[in-house]
């Protein structure tokens, strides 16, 4: 079992910046891959980005890559998402999830779920 903790939204101004953080309980958090969702307002939610177990291979959802960064620190049992030049549109409720092994873009593949963190980015 893996209990999961986001952090760090808030409410952002267009072209600033947030970092979110995805804190997780348990010994073996190394062996999880990680994955960041979103939910817009009115929408479906959507993948933003995932990290291998080891932080070693990343992806990231179409038109966020070079905006967005995941990264993890297995030691402190955190995930991050460095989020630069935000836009209106990236407003949504972001949660983080965890699956054992291989990492996947696949909101179905995660059985380990955060509550969210609301980012609002304001025009």
């Amino acid at each position: 079992q893996v209990q999961l903790a986001e952090s760090g939204g808030g409410l952002v101004q267009a072209a600033g910046s947030l970092s979110l953080s995805c804190t997780a309980s348990g010994r073996t958090f190394s062996t999880y891959a990680v994955g960041w969702f979103r939910q817009g307002p009115g929408q479906e939610r959507e993948f933003v980005a995932e990290s291998s177990a080891s932080g070693g291979s990343t992806s990231y959802g179409d038109s966020l890559k070079g905006r967005f960064t995941i990264s993890r620190d297995n030691a402190k049992n955190t995930v991050y998402l460095q989020m630069n030049s935000l836009k209106p549109e990236d407003t949504a409720v972001y949660y983080c999830a965890a699956r054992f092994g291989s990492r996947s873009r696949s909101m179905s593949e995660y059985p380990y779920w955060g509550q969210g963190t609301q980012v609002t980015v304001s025009s």
